[in-house]
């Protein structure tokens, strides 16, 4: 097989992906902020909303701060979105196996998850405002935060598959076609609901959004990581922001929910890859109305300190205790 025909339809995949995760993510961003405001007895703005917004921020200036360092100032938010859509290119959408799927798994994943969040860091340091500095710092500690129970999910569902004699278990592919709660009894499927609750809390704090969004808090730091930023690069950190709602929810769906309507129902193929897209979609609307609608409205910020205690030790103490029940499960085959 020549490099060309490897190559091209990788570039027309990682095309598309971009187009989708971009377009999709405007789309969700709009859909979270209707499901918010009804939530609240509002109207709320119109779905359309962002993408309206971006188109009026990519005809804007961006204004660089005179204190600010330059080429890392216009660099972070392309470095957040590249990266953002980098994360989509290796999980599946629907019955479509991911672009990249054959060259990373959920470890790989996990770490490129920590890149739009360093580049945002970048982007506040380098503005060289006081607000941004303090909101990249309080990024940083968020981030070791909610990093500690994530670990511990991924690495328990892992762990499972393995003991159950399945090959690669940090594999997108294998968790596809083996998802965990196949495999496991009753003991462990209570522990796999407490990590899928887990993840859902590590949702918000990944995306920034309400309670664990005291790195922008607008009464507190006027916006803190992103103050500084205007015009085509704050339309860049939007966009990144929205294709990240989209891989956190895909995220979701790859491990927790993973299974196709083509696999119960008999189709032809084209029929199946529609059906499952579609299908794909109301399993990310879901995920992201539990995970990010519904908890941003329903509490108020946390203090960072609090943030820190939440993850440490609530959610900490809750995936060790979802791992040991794996951990039981599996020792003596509790059915």
């Amino acid at each position: 097989m020549s490099p060309a025909t490897t190559l091209l339809p990788a570039v027309a995949g990682t095309i598309a992906i971009s187009a989708f995760g971009i377009l999709a993510g405007l789309l969700f961003l709009g859909i979270d902020r209707k499901f918010a405001a009804h939530m609240q007895a509002r109207i709320g703005p119109p779905i359309r909303q962002p993408f309206i917004d971006t188109m009026k921020l990519l005809r804007k200036e961006s204004v660089v701060p005179d204190n600010a360092i330059p080429w890392l100032f216009n660099f972070a938010p392309i470095l957040a979105l590249a990266s953002s859509i980098t994360i989509l290119l290796y999980l599946p959408i629907g019955s479509l196996m991911p672009v990249l799927g054959a060259y990373g798994d959920l470890v790989l994943i996990m770490y490129l998850l920590t890149v739009p969040a360093l580049a945002m860091v970048a982007g506040g340091f380098a503005s060289g405002s006081p607000y941004a500095t303090v909101g990249a710092q309080r990024e940083m500690v968020t981030m070791m935060a909610y990093e500690f129970p994530l670990a511990i999910a991924i690495i328990a569902i892992a762990w499972r598959l393995s003991m159950a004699g399945i090959a690669y278990p940090f594999s997108l592919a294998t968790i596809a076609t083996n998802p965990f709660w196949g495999v496991m009894g009753p003991l462990g499927i209570i522990g796999g609901i407490i990590l899928l609750l887990i993840l859902a809390w590590v949702t918000p704090a990944e995306l920034s959004r309400v309670p664990f969004d005291s790195q922008e808090a607008e009464t507190e730091l006027a916006g803190g990581l992103l103050v500084e930023y205007s015009g085509r690069n704050l339309a860049l950190f939007y966009l990144a922001q929205g294709v990240r709602t989209i891989a956190m929810a895909a995220i979701a769906v790859a491990v927790f929910l993973p299974w196709n309507i083509s696999t119960f129902v008999a189709m032809s193929p084209a029929l199946a890859l529609a059906v499952d897209f579609l299908f794909f979609l109301a399993k990310v609307l879901l995920v992201v109305f539990v995970s990010v609608s519904l908890i941003r409205v329903s509490m108020a910020r946390f203090k960072i300190t609090q943030i820190v205690s939440v993850y440490w030790i609530w959610f900490g103490g809750l995936g060790i205790l979802g791992l040991l029940l794996i951990v039981l499960d599996a020792t003596f085959g509790v059915w």
